[in-house]
């Protein structure tokens, strides 16, 4: 990689970094290439709004340097490649997990979501929530709670009332 090339890496790495709200180390030494690319390829055609991307080091500490993502220096040792997730944070965080389990030889080393540090234990937490669109059904749901108890409370009142007033009618047509 000449000069050049290596600054316009460096350049295109930051601006991907500012845009990303996760960010993850992972070290793929063992792994085919074969592997990696249908999981990058994997991830371009989804919706996740992830890259996974075999770094050089050196490069991508200039290019986090002071930035949110600066803690991710500490995972930068060895072969690694790091996965940037922009949008949806927990689908990036599941394909990752998912691919992590299929190949065994992939190690996770740690990351960064939205300037906080990530373990890989996190990372696995984070890969079990429910994704956004369900969590936002869910707190719909808590939302509509009340109104559709006071409705049935509502309409329970007059159930009872119109089951008094037919026993009441019951008990006069009988005498």
């Amino acid at each position: 990689m000449d000069r050049t090339s290596k600054e316009e890496f460096v350049q295109t790495f930051s601006e991907k970094v500012s845009r990303a709200r996760l960010a993850f180390v992972a070290d793929y030494k063992g792994l085919d290439v074969k592997a990696l690319t249908e999981f990058r390829k994997g991830l371009s055609g989804g919706d996740t709004g992830t890259e996974f991307q075999v770094v050089k080091n050196r490069l991508v500490k200039r290019a986090i340097a002071d930035t949110d993502f600066e803690g991710l220096g500490e995972f930068l040792t060895g072969p690694n490649a790091v996965l940037l997730g922009f949008d949806a944070v927990v689908e990036s965080a599941k394909a990752l997990r998912d691919f992590a389990k299929d190949n065994e030889k992939l190690e996770l080393k740690g990351g960064v979501l939205d300037g906080k540090p990530l373990t890989p234990e996190q990372l696995e937490a984070l890969a079990e929530m429910p994704s956004k669109e369900v969590l936002q059904a869910m707190l719909l749901g808590v939302l509509q709670a009340p109104s559709r108890n006071l409705v049935s409370l509502l309409a329970n009142v007059n159930r009872q009332l119109l089951n008094v007033l037919v026993a009441y009618k019951d008990k006069k047509s009988e005498e």
